[in-house]
């Protein structure tokens, strides 16, 4: 990609920025998960820091499902859209923020993920860490989002957790508690 200064860096520690701006994961923090969103916010630092110290590589940014279009004709090549967010970002990151739409499960594409990068670039274990890490803190804050917005305030929380525009979002931690876990264990 070179260096362009319009391409997109840091978009991880801007993105946890803007959470910490508007306040943390205070929702999150009421839930039955609060131990462990306490734990992660706390902890958000090091593990932005940690995203840092990865081999730095070409990223989409969005590579939500709705922007992979399908393959060429031939097979070859993907199609991709909405580059509003190209640039440069932790290898793996791009990979954590698909998991979070993906109905195929981490090993696999993870897999898949390895097989595509030049040899050399980055080990399987650093690509796992920048996608647990972009999965678990994108996860929690688009989970403090959608309850958030729901009657904000204080109000009880089980009618939050039962609204549609919320359940999508618990079910998507659930479905990543492993790398929830690898996370709190490190």
């Amino acid at each position: 990609l070179g260096e362009a200064r319009w391409l997109a860096r840091d978009q991880f520690r801007d993105r946890i920025a803007r959470v910490e701006y508007n306040g943390g994961w205070p929702t999150m923090m009421r839930t039955t998960a609060a131990d462990i969103a306490h734990t992660l916010w706390e902890r958000r630092g090091r593990f932005t820091n940690l995203l840092d110290e990865l081999p730095q590589v070409a990223q989409h940014g969005d590579p939500a499902p709705q922007n992979l279009l399908g393959r060429t004709d031939d097979g070859e090549r993907l199609i991709a859209i909405d580059w509003s967010s190209l640039g440069h970002g932790p290898v793996g990151g791009d990979l954590g923020l698909y998991l979070l739409h993906a109905r195929e499960s981490f090993e696999p594409l993870l897999e898949a993920y390895v097989l595509g990068l030049p040899a050399g670039v980055a080990t399987r274990e650093e690509v796992t860490l920048g996608a647990q890490i972009s999965a678990v803190y994108t996860a929690l804050s688009r989970a403090e989002w959608a309850l958030s917005r729901i009657k904000p305030g204080e109000g009880p929380l089980l009618a939050k957790f039962r609204h549609p525009a919320v359940a999508p979002h618990l079910r998507t931690l659930q479905k990543h508690a492993p790398l929830v876990e690898a996370l709190l264990e490190m």
